[in-house]
């Protein structure tokens, strides 16, 4: 029995799951309840749990509050789901959570005088990667789902829920993969007159042409995954999604994201762009990326023309044989429209997602040695 499988088993019962029920509130009270655990933890030992590039910059006493505020908000939601619903393994769990919380300390914990660890992990950037995409992501599925008939608990979601996880978690691999071999290849490569012209452009325009520069070396990274069989064997795993949502997209082979991230950046640095122009794009990437996997259905025909949209994407994760390999662009629609590898049926979706007759196991370290075996 897998994790997903058994979690199900425990939490799974006939009751209706609709706003009123105690399904969304006994949810909600374990999710916190997990994120208060998380934040005191950091707070013990955030020489191990902490990125250092943030540690000296979270306002402490705005972040004691919120620890504190969320188990209380475990507390409130896990009593609310057990007085709703019948089977109180929900709300049971939400207050073991926010009572493990509370043992450990809250929002009070001291925290100690240790020396910087060379050895970390980002589960401080973890948290607050869940409560800012889930909180924008989440309610927008909810109120403008293109399959409202699709919970968040579907098939595959502790998967990619780990995915989430590892990719916020391991930054500090990332970083030794991705970053400092694509910055001194990049500096190596750089023209100095160049990158002092781009320099004279205004932030806006870096910004503009940043999201250009790395969106065509995504077109031609993306494409080449599909392209070459060794690396179709990692990028498969992306494609193993059956049910497109919000953390959907988290679901990618760790060659993948080094592969692709490095590729990508190196031009990025090579042209020598602005800080403020690059931190920039960062941030639009990491939602942008979340948002065209969405369960969600926005539709404006102008605005297609220009940016990826949910639909975009959807189809280049779609089912049908005509649209395998198109849209390989993850911002800039046009350009698959100059490469002719766009496919946008006028007003449809996709029927389902995935590659016929692909099984992927479960699991991230399963599927993370998937690929090798042949």
């Amino acid at each position: 029995m897998t994790a997903e499988q058994w979690l199900t088993r425990i939490f799974a019962d006939q009751a209706p799951r609709r706003f009123g029920s105690g399904w969304v509130s006994g949810v909600l009270g374990i999710v916190l309840g997990l994120l208060s655990i998380a934040a005191v933890l950091c707070l013990h030992f955030p020489q191990w749990l902490t990125l250092p590039e943030l540690r000296g910059r979270y306002p402490l006493g705005l972040v004691r509050t919120a620890i504190d505020a969320g188990i209380f908000a475990t507390l409130l939601l896990a009593a609310l789901s057990m007085l709703l619903r019948r089977r109180k393994a929900l709300g049971l769990a939400g207050l073991a959570l926010a009572g493990i919380a509370l043992a450990l300390g809250a929002g009070g914990v001291a925290i100690p005088e240790a020396p910087a660890s060379p050895v970390y992990v980002g589960l401080d950037w973890f948290v607050l990667g869940v409560l800012t995409t889930a909180a924008v992501f989440v309610p927008l599925e909810r109120a403008f789902a293109l399959r409202r008939e699709q919970g968040p608990f579907r098939r595959g979601w502790l998967t990619d829920a780990s995915y989430f996880f590892m990719s916020h978690a391991l930054v500090q691999l990332m970083s030794l993969l991705v970053l400092i071999p694509a910055t001194q290849v990049g500096q190596a490569l750089a023209i100095a007159p160049a990158q002092a012209w781009v320099q004279m452009a205004p932030l806006v325009v870096q910004f503009l042409a940043v999201v250009l520069v790395a969106d065509l070396a995504q077109y031609a990274v993306h494409r080449a995954f599909h392209a070459v069989p060794l690396l179709w064997r990692f990028h498969r795993v992306h494609h193993s999604v059956t049910t497109m949502d919000w953390i959907a997209g988290s679901r990618l082979h760790l060659v993948d994201v080094v592969a692709t991230r490095a590729l990508v950046l190196l031009p990025i640095v090579t042209l020598g762009f602005d800080q403020v122009a690059v931190y920039a794009y960062l941030g639009f990437v990491s939602l942008h990326a979340v948002f065209i996997h969405a369960n969600f259905a926005p539709r404006s025909p102008w605005l297609e023309l220009w940016i990826a949209m949910p639909r975009f994407h959807h189809w280049h994760h779609a089912i049908e044989p005509e649209a395998r390999d198109t849209n390989f662009a993850v911002h800039l629609p046009m350009i698959d429209r100059w490469f002719g590898t766009e496919h946008m049926p006028k007003d449809r979706w996709p029927s389902g997602y995935g590659v016929e007759g692909l099984e992927v196991p479960e699991g991230y370290v399963r599927q993370l040695v998937w690929p090798l075996r042949g």
